[in-house]
């Protein structure tokens, strides 16, 4: 038969922020190890893949982080992937070079005919 193991705490029902590992301790015994909920990673809300460089922490302690462990050192780091960005940077540029294109072409051509004036003698 198994040996049995007394938990701790009172808590005993099993629910998702209440879970538990068994490990033996040095001294022979087996104990009870509460196990903390993993949480979501960051995502980008662009292409909706995990950011880099960023931890894994719920509200609370995310706040309480300082800013350069939230954040990573690039434009829109932390929020968007770099590949994210590089397409708004393109589109921006393309987007631009297009309505250059479309002013050209729809502002008149001046000096299109050439009038011969000869003047009197």
């Amino acid at each position: 038969m198994a040996p049995r193991i007394q938990t701790v705490k009172k808590y005993t029902y099993h629910t998702k922020s209440n879970k538990v590992k068994r490990f033996r301790t040095p001294g022979g015994k087996l104990r009870f190890k509460k196990i903390k909920k993993s949480r979501n990673p960051v995502i980008c809300g662009d292409t909706k893949v995990v950011l880099n460089g960023l931890k894994r922490l719920g509200r609370n302690k995310w706040k309480n982080l300082p800013k350069s462990q939230r954040t990573v050192s690039r434009t829109y780091g932390g929020c968007l992937s770099a590949e994210a960005v590089k397409h708004r940077i393109m589109r921006a540029f393309f987007n631009e070079e297009l309505k250059c294109i479309k002013m050209g072409a729809m502002a008149p051509k001046k000096g299109g005919k050439k009038k011969n004036v000869k003047g009197k003698k």
